[in-house]
């Protein structure tokens, strides 16, 4: 019975030391998620109101535009010769 007793208590304290390491691996694995990166920036730090940056422009999408209407009508045929292809001489 001693033994048996003895066995237990040895089973029991192999069962604890590897508990004993096992609860603070956890909490030390857990909880490097929650520190910061510590890695260097490559350039400027973009929370520094005094880094320097591009220049803001303005460029209009539609400024080339100009409005064709109202037209005003021209006859068709002066019209649609303007657009024909010159035909090819001969040589």
């Amino acid at each position: 019975m001693l033994a048996l007793s003895q066995a237990k208590s040895a089973a029991s304290a192999v069962g604890h030391r590897y508990f004993s390491w096992l609860l603070p691996a956890f909490a030390a694995l857990a909880l490097s998620g929650c520190t910061p990166a510590t890695t260097q920036l490559a350039s400027a730090d973009p929370a520094d109101p005094a880094a320097k940056v591009a220049p803001v422009g303005y460029r209009s999408t539609i400024a080339p535009y100009t409005s064709l209407r109202p037209a005003t009508p021209a006859p068709w045929r002066n019209r649609n010769e303007a657009v024909t292809p010159q035909p090819k001489q001969d040589r």
